[in-house]
């Protein structure tokens, strides 16, 4: 069964801990007023901090289905909103010239009906499930073709979905809309004015340490400080791509499952793979940088 939505910020953000999503009291403020003002929220934000899970955790802490639209060049409307299903069209179509029946009208108003429709997730949106609207997860808007951005905005607006062949089909309830972008392009204003906008930012250390502790159960106190600090260190060390906080649980998974209690250079030279993604940044860091910064984080973790 559905849970209440949150009646306040507070609530907000004791929700979104209660399902292990530590954030900023900010994210909590911008998410409480997109449920109350059913507005959908654009989180906008490096690869890797979080945008995409905060759709998954409100599912899962308001127990309402989750569907997810994953965006890419080419994405258009037969894959994401609807389309017919030939396949079945023309079954009925052999069935009624073989039983003889030539009321064309009649067949194709049938063939064109709600029975031969397929929902593609921004249809499925707009219908409630058991009761109650279901949380809408756009993900990677902008990795989508500016003409189907453009399409959205119809659907933002005025939570509908235009048929041609049927009409326009009404959400009763908004679903609750999040939009993530990784900013590769910006997306349009007149798409970002139908939204509530937030940045998500990496988190800070503390936060960091927080969400390392609770979805990384086997990593040890030391050993998770000295991931953290140095995962901080690393994001001012200009790299070409910066570790997002889903690089800082892998290294943490991976670390703990080779028993590691402390950082050490050799080890962290052989496992920057699970941190880093590009052989230049591996190649900057390895050897005796990566000696330094885990001397830089020691001394971090020890004064925290």
């Amino acid at each position: 069964m559905a849970k209440q939505l949150p009646q306040s910020i507070d609530d907000t953000l004791a929700l979104l801990k209660g399902a292990d999503y530590v954030t900023e009291r900010a994210l909590a403020t911008v998410l409480y007023l997109a449920l109350k003002l059913q507005r959908p929220l654009f989180l906008e934000g490096e690869a890797g901090v979080g945008k995409t899970e905060v759709a998954k955790v409100l599912a899962e802490a308001l127990a309402r289905p989750l569907i997810r639209l994953q965006c890419y060049e080419g994405l258009d409307v037969s894959s994401a909103v609807y389309e017919w299903n030939y396949a079945r069209q023309m079954t009925e179509i052999r069935l009624s010239e073989a039983t003889g029946d030539t009321d064309k009208k009649a067949l194709a108003k049938n063939l064109y009906s709600e029975e031969f429709l397929i929902e593609r997730p921004i249809l499925s949106a707009m219908r409630s499930i058991n009761g109650k609207a279901p949380i809408l997860l756009i993900d990677e808007l902008d990795r989508a073709d500016e003409a189907f951005e453009a399409y959205l905005l119809e659907v933002l607006a005025e939570n509908q979905v235009s048929v041609p062949e049927i009409g326009t089909i009404k959400a009763v309830e908004p679903p609750i809309v999040i939009i993530t972008s990784n900013r590769t392009r910006e997306i349009h204003d007149a798409l970002k004015r139908r939204c509530l906008y937030h940045w998500v930012d990496y988190p800070t250390a503390e936060n960091e340490l927080d969400i390392v502790k609770r979805k990384v159960s086997g990593a040890g106190e030391r050993l998770s400080a000295e991931i953290v600090a140095f995962v901080q260190r690393l994001r001012y060390a200009e790299l070409f791509k910066n570790p997002g906080v889903a690089e800082t649980l892998d290294w943490a998974t991976a670390l703990s499952e080779l028993d590691q209690a402390a950082l050490d250079p050799e080890m962290v030279s052989d496992t920057l793979g699970v941190l880093l993604k590009y052989q230049d940044d591996i190649q900057k860091i390895q050897g005796s940088e990566a000696a330094r910064l885990i001397e830089e984080a020691r001394n971090l973790a020890q004064a925290g």
